[in-house]
């Protein structure tokens, strides 16, 4: 169930019409019940019954912000954590595994790790795990050099 309600609130992010159609507060729960049913088709009775679940409680218009939390979930009982690696140059695969068996290793828990590239940042590393962030970067430690600096 995990994956296709991830896969249908992908759906929904990239089909603005699918979006409005359910966050319409015009149009009646039933109504988009029977869109949901429609759209999940053959799939998972278990799944399908979620969603027309979601549909008559009146959150059809938040399965998107739904799916996130169950993501969520997943990854803390899974002991995942979510990590987003922005370098100044894009690294190899074998880089990446590096820093990421380095995480693993001192978080003890299973990591996955996207990765973006943002030259400003001029050299080194920014992780990024929910709300927590280390900055390692070139531009990071002049920043702080600099606020050291004024507050002297």
């Amino acid at each position: 169930m995990h994956e296709a309600l991830t896969d249908f609130a992908t759906a929904v992010e990239e089909t603005p019409e699918l979006r409005a159609v359910l966050r319409n507060p015009q149009l009646e729960s039933h109504a988009k019940a029977r869109i949901l049913a429609d759209l999940a088709g053959d799939e998972d009775p278990l799944f399908k019954n979620f969603l027309l679940l979601v549909a008559e409680k009146g959150r059809a218009g938040e399965i998107e912000e739904i799916a996130a939390e169950f993501e969520r979930l997943v990854a803390r009982e899974e002991r995942r954590l979510t990590v987003q690696l922005t370098t100044a140059r894009e690294i190899t695969d074998a880089e990446a595994k590096d820093i990421v068996d380095q995480i693993e290793k001192a978080a003890g828990r299973k990591v996955d790790a996207t990765r973006s590239v943002d030259p400003s940042i001029v050299g080194g590393i920014v992780l990024q795990a929910g709300s927590y962030r280390v900055d390692a970067s070139v531009r990071g430690r002049l920043e702080r050099l600099r606020q050291e600096l004024v507050r002297r």
